[in-house]
């Protein structure tokens, strides 16, 4: 079993920045890929980005040049460092990791909420 929890969500006006983390513990063994989510009021749940465990990374249009994701493997432990922050950005934040058994994302934290001010 893979726990995932996330941090670092809060209240910052447009244009601030903010770092979100998620540990990992567990079975981490099980895991390759991690990624973020996010879903704002009334929308579909969204992928934000994407780091495979040799580092490769992949972030949606709407937030490329602004977010950065990146994973510190020794301290079992993903980020999200978000700048330039606008209020569409407002959402619950979700970590997620992919199974190596089913190449799915099987494990997902608790979400932390993230909201842009205008």
């Amino acid at each position: 079993q893979v726990q995932l929890v996330e941090s670092g969500g809060g209240l910052v006006q447009a244009g601030g920045s903010l770092r979100l983390s998620c540990v990992v513990s567990g079975s981490i063994f099980s895991i390759t890929a991690m990624g973020w989510y996010r879903q704002a009021p009334g929308k579909e749940r969204e992928l934000v980005a994407v780091i495979s465990s040799g580092g490769t990374t992949y972030h949606t249009d709407s937030v490329k040049g602004r977010f950065t994701i990146s994973r510190n493997n020794a301290k079992n432990t993903l980020y999200l460092l978000m700048n330039s922050l606008k209020p569409e950005d407002t959402a619950m934040y979700y970590c997620a990791a992919t199974s190596r058994a089913t190449m799915k994302d099987d494990y997902w934290g608790q979400g932390t909420q993230v909201t842009v001010s205008s």
